[in-house]
C-alpha cells in the first residue's frame, strides 16, 4: 500500500487510531515526478511538505555564477520542503528537484494546520521531525566549516547510505562542498588507500 512507509515513519513517534490514520491519509495528495522534474523552484511559495515514497529529491540553490549548491537530498522515507518559503509563505530560495523517477506524498500547509487541529499529537510528530532537521543541519553546518572533505564525504555516506551510488557524483560533490574534479581526485586518493 502506498501509505506503508509513510505511516511506519510516523509510528516511530507516535501512535494513531484508524480513524486518525484515516484521517491522516486523507489529507495526501500522491504525486509521480519524471527524472528531473522540479516540485519546487526558487521564487515560487512552497505550498507542500513532501514525504518520499520512492526515488529521491534533492533541495538546492543556484548562486550568481549559476552554481548549484546541494543543500539536502530525501530518500525514501524522509520529507522535503523549502522550510523558510513553507513557513513564512514567501517566495522560496530552493529548488526541489527529482535527480530520478520519484513518487512522494504531499501534504499542504493548510491541511497540515487542519490535521493539527483534528490530530493534534502530529504537532508532536512534526515538531520532532523539524528537530531532528534542525539538528541535523547545524551539524552539517559545523562539518563544512571544519572537516576536511573526505570526513565531509564518510559523514555523507552515513547519513544518506541508500544514495552512495544512485544520485550523480556531482551532486554528492556539491553537498560536501568540492567541485567536481576535486570529488574524482578524492575518491581515487580514498581507494588507492
Amino acid at each position: 500500500m502506498l501509505t506503508d512507509i509513510i505511516l511506519k515513519s510516523i509510528g516511530k513517534h507516535i501512535h494513531l487510531t484508524d480513524d486518525e490514520t484515516a484521517y491522516f491519509i486523507s489529507l495526501l495528495h500522491p504525486k509521480q515526478l519524471n527524472r528531473k522534474q522540479f516540485l519546487l523552484k526558487e521564487g515560487e511559495i512552497c505550498k507542500y511538505s513532501a514525504f518520499v515514497i520512492s526515488g529521491c529529491l534533492r533541495g538546492y540553490t543556484i548562486d550568481e555564477n549559476g552554481q548549484e549548491h546541494v543543500m539536502n537530498f530525501a530518500p525514501v522515507g524522509w520529507w522535503i520542503a523549502d522550510m523558510y518559503s513553507l513557513i513564512s509563505q514567501r517566495p522560496g530560495t530552493l529548488y526541489i528537484e527529482a535527480p530520478e523517477p520519484a513518487e512522494v506524498l504531499l501534504l499542504s500547509k493548510v491541511k497540515q494546520e487542519l490535521l493539527f487541529q483534528e490530530v493534534p499529537k502530529f504537532e508532536r510528530f512534526f515538531r520532532i521531525i523539524t528537530e531532528n532537521s534542525l539538528v541535523a543541519h547545524q551539524q552539517r553546518l559545523i562539518d563544512n566549516l571544519s572537516l576536511p572533505a573526505e570526513e565531509r564525504y564518510t559523514n555523507f555516506c552515513k547519513r544518506y547510505p541508500s544514495l552512495i551510488n544512485s544520485v550523480p557524483k556531482k551532486d554528492i560533490a556539491s553537498y560536501i562542498g568540492v567541485t567536481p574534479e576535486f570529488f574524482s581526485r578524492m575518491m581515487g586518493k580514498m581507494l588507492r588507500g
